[in-house]
């Protein structure tokens, strides 16, 4: 065999080599890719679920606690806002603003004997307390997948292949930031003993794509109830 032979074998295993290298590359960033949407996904399972419990929990509260009006509103915006969210950043900057304002629901129950006993409220607090903890879980487990894959697309040579194939980079959900993007959500009056009062209104931060919650003359008559206008039929 001629060495112009030999050099073309040498080429030809080369080419395979690195065409084996982007396939299998691909192939695992592909991988990452996927289990960061499939994490996300699980979140907003936990997400829908926490939303379509509220509806029934307004109405509980409302049964017991009708003139708490600021808190039932505010309670209602967050939810509104969440249901609006247009990417999972400002998605969870809107959860966030949701806890807060259930927090402050039931602060509230507190000085209402007959809600705290009554046993559809007590179900649907530990419902929500506990979809509440499988969303902090699930965004840590998130976060770590936003990781590996970050990671995945930074590093040599994998960022070539990243490159090529137009994968980029994705965000964690810092909760600390995201906090700081919700808006800021005060209960008006009538709130109970050491319930902070806050305006609704946008904080000094905003998230891209997450929607304004704006403070206007009260919700018109049956808002409670009606929570097809806000996107968020029950399921």
């Amino acid at each position: 065999m001629d060495g112009l032979g030999i050099v073309g074998i040498v080429v030809l295993v080369i080419v395979i080599a690195l065409a084996s290298l982007v396939i299998v590359t691909y192939n695992k960033l592909v991988q990452l890719r996927n289990r960061v949407d499939n994490a996300w996904s699980q979140i907003d399972v936990q997400l829908q679920r926490r939303l379509d419990l509220i509806p029934n929990l307004v109405e509980t509260v409302q049964g017991y606690a009708a003139h708490e009006r600021g808190t039932l509103e505010a309670v209602t915006q967050a939810r509104a806002a969440v249901v609006q969210a247009g990417n999972p950043d400002a998605k969870m900057a809107a959860n966030n603003m949701l806890t807060n304002a259930l927090k402050s629901l039931f602060a509230v129950a507190e000085n209402y004997p007959d809600l705290k006993a009554n046993q559809n409220f007590l179900h649907l607090q530990s419902e929500l307390t506990n979809t509440e903890d499988k969303i902090s879980y699930m965004r840590q487990s998130y976060n770590d997948t936003v990781m590996m894959y970050n990671n995945a697309i930074q590093m040599f040579p994998s960022n070539i292949i990243a490159g090529i194939f137009g994968f980029t980079r994705r965000e964690s959900f810092d909760a600390n930031s995201a906090a700081a993007a919700a808006p800021v959500v005060s209960f008006g009056q009538g709130n109970a003993p050491g319930v902070p009062q806050v305006n609704v209104q946008s904080a000094p931060v905003d998230v891209p794509g997450s929607p304004s919650i704006q403070q206007g003359g009260g919700m018109p008559a049956g808002t409670y109830g009606n929570y097809r206008s806000a996107g968020g039929n029950r399921r």
